[in-house]
């Protein structure tokens, strides 16, 4: 957190919405390690990453909502039997979960 936090106090300091995406889980390889955290001001400033880019549009737009609404998500993101080309994931072949929550102090 230490490396978003200078960020979050500025964005808060304006009296902006923040939302924070923190990894929870990871299970294989993955980009970024459990605690890898990334923070999304209202307006769409961006300060740390969860996945050094693959998942990182993703998990701004659900930082984006849990913003706008205030209900947090829980996020899984990697490779299944299902999954394609087209669909959002590690190519890295791992799996990472991420919880996203609005800041509200």
């Amino acid at each position: 957190m230490r490396d978003v936090l200078p960020d979050i106090e500025k964005w808060r300091a304006r009296g902006e919405q923040v939302a924070v995406a923190t990894v929870i889980s990871v299970i294989g390889s993955a980009p970024r390690k459990p605690g890898a955290k990334l923070a999304v001001s209202e307006k769409g400033e961006l300060a740390g990453s969860v996945s050094g880019g693959c998942v990182e549009p993703a998990v701004i737009h659900a930082a984006e909502e849990v913003i706008k609404h205030g209900k947090p998500q829980l996020l899984e993101f990697g490779i299944s039997e299902e999954d394609n080309l087209a669909q959002i994931g590690l190519s890295c072949g791992g799996t990472i979960r991420v919880f996203v929550e609005r800041l509200d102090w």
